[in-house]
């Protein structure tokens, strides 16, 4: 059965000392912003979108994401795909600012072009990926999750879990310092 893929992989991750120190660390990053971005591609995007809202309504951050079709179109056409988030990134994204970046595979090059302005502008990037250990994203945040497991379904439900269990220790007022 194809959950037990998703139970066994979830046992193993969520219990590791990788992802607790992992997690500590971006809570501390979140404790300090005020602005949020996300960017991602296809079920990465509709994360974004998820957290994004939830960012706002829970965690009552300013939060954004490179969703809107007309925009993505706009900026897409004039600047080529792969650089249509950095260009984004380039109008809204200011000094201080956190970016989380989620791909799947870690190879999507606006993804990375986008954790490059966003680092460049001064601001502190977390990213989440999965698949291959040396994708591309893997190593490019101030805090990087990554899930060991080339299976979509797993990769971007645990994406969304990481995310969830971040604003709900937020909202709960946990102390990371």
């Amino acid at each position: 059965m194809q959950i037990n893929i998703y139970n066994e992989f979830y046992k193993n991750y969520f219990t590791s000392n990788e992802f607790k120190d992992v997690f500590e660390r971006s809570m501390k990053l979140l404790k300090a912003r005020k602005r949020i971005f996300f960017v991602g591609n296809g079920g990465s995007n509709s994360i974004c979108s998820h957290m994004m809202e939830d960012f706002a309504k829970i965690g009552r951050f300013q939060s954004f994401t490179f969703s809107d079709p007309t925009l993505i179109t706009c900026f897409s056409n004039d600047f080529g795909y792969e650089n249509a988030m950095q260009e984004w990134l380039e109008v809204y994204f200011e000094e201080g600012d956190l970016l989380i970046a989620i791909s799947s595979s870690g190879n999507s090059a606006n993804i990375l072009n986008a954790v490059s302005k966003a680092k460049e502008k001064g601001g502190d990037v977390i990213t989440l990926s999965g698949f291959k250990p040396d994708n591309k994203l893997r190593f490019q945040g101030d805090v990087n999750y990554y899930l060991g497991i080339e299976n979509y379904g797993v990769v971007e439900c645990f994406h969304q879990v990481i995310l969830h269990a971040m604003i709900d220790d937020y909202a709960q007022k946990s102390d990371y310092e």
